[in-house]
C-alpha cells in the first residue's frame, strides 16, 4: 500500500531527514563549506556527504568551486531551497514555544524588532486563523477520511 498522495509525503522524501535540514539551516545562516555545515551540525562526514548530493540531485542546492587546486566547492540555495526558509521558521517558532526555555536565536526583521510569523491570505490580505481554513481534497479516489468508497 502506497498510502495517501501528499505533498507533504512528497516534501519529506527529500527534506524529512535532520542532517538535510540542519545543513539546511547552515546555508541559510550563511555557512557554505563543508567543514562549516558539518561542524555547525554534528554530523558525520559521510552522511553529510550523502545527504548534500542528495539535496543537490533534487535541485535544493547547487555546489559553486570556490578554489581551483585542489578543486573544492561551497553549497548554496536553488530558489527552491531558499523557499524552505518558511519551513525552517515555522519549526523554529515551534520549537521556541514547546521546547526550549529561552531561543538560541531570534529573527528581527529589518525594522529592529523580533519578527513574528503570521500568514495572511494571497487574495484578500487577511490574517489566516485555522477557523478560517477548509480542507479540499483533489486527489482522485480520495477523501480527508481516507480512500473513497468505490460502488
Amino acid at each position: 500500500m502506497t498510502g495517501r498522495p501528499c505533498s507533504i509525503a512528497a516534501a519529506l522524501q527529500i527534506i524529512g531527514e535532520r542532517w538535510a535540514l540542519l545543513a539546511i539551516r547552515e546555508i541559510t545562516f550563511g555557512n557554505h563549506r563543508f567543514d562549516e555545515i558539518a561542524r555547525n551540525t554534528g554530523a558525520s562526514r559521510d552522511i553529510l556527504t550523502a545527504r548534500l548530493r542528495a539535496l543537490e540531485t533534487a535541485g535544493v542546492l547547487e555546489r559553486r568551486v570556490y578554489q581551483e587546486r585542489p578543486v573544492r566547492h561551497e553549497y548554496h540555495l536553488t530558489e527552491a531551497g531558499r523557499d524552505l526558509r518558511q519551513v525552517l521558521g515555522a519549526l523554529r517558532s515551534w520549537g521556541d514555544r514547546w521546547l526550549v526555555d529561552e531561543p538560541p536565536v531570534v529573527v528581527e526583521h529589518s525594522c529592529g524588532h523580533e519578527l513574528d510569523v503570521l500568514r495572511s491570505c494571497r487574495h484578500c490580505g487577511d490574517e489566516v486563523r485555522p477557523a478560517d481554513v477548509r480542507l479540499d481534497v483533489r486527489a482522485p479516489g480520495w477523501t480527508l477520511s481516507g480512500p473513497a468508497e468505490t460502488p
